[in-house]
């Protein structure tokens, strides 16, 4: 009886060296899954507010600032090149009311470069112009 119960730890140990790189690449899978989440949330409220202050003030290089100082915590930075405004000014009056939109394309580096370089993220913010 002895004898099986010493050949089964080596069989459970060749087991968990099968399992483990399926349980690493589902836990960093995870990990990255989670990033993303929180850099699209990010994208997202900074295009939001770009589209705030560009239907309100009608200034495009105010927005960009707005959306720039709206993501302090993306690695690396917004830039202006990654940030349209279209229109790029609200009518004074139409009918019906302009809606003004402010896209951010935003590259994102993956942490671990285990599943490529980076992905392409997208926010979106849209307001009426004037408010």
């Amino acid at each position: 009886m002895r004898t099986r119960l010493r050949d089964e730890h080596g069989a459970s140990a060749v087991e968990f060296a099968m399992i483990v790189p399926l349980l690493l690449v589902l836990v960093l899978g995870i990990a990255e899954f989670g990033h993303a989440f929180q850099v699209q949330g990010t994208l997202s409220a900074a295009a939001r507010e770009g589209a705030r202050v560009m239907a309100l003030q009608n200034d495009p290089a105010a927005a960009r600032t707005a959306v720039r100082d709206a993501a302090p915590t993306l690695d690396p930075a917004i830039t202006n090149a990654q940030i349209t405004v279209t229109p790029a000014a609200c009518p004074a009056t139409s009918t019906p009311p302009a809606n003004v939109r402010v896209t951010i394309a935003y590259p994102m580096p993956f942490l671990t470069g285990f599943f490529g370089a980076d992905i392409d993220l997208t926010g979106t913010g849209v307001m009426r112009c004037n408010g």
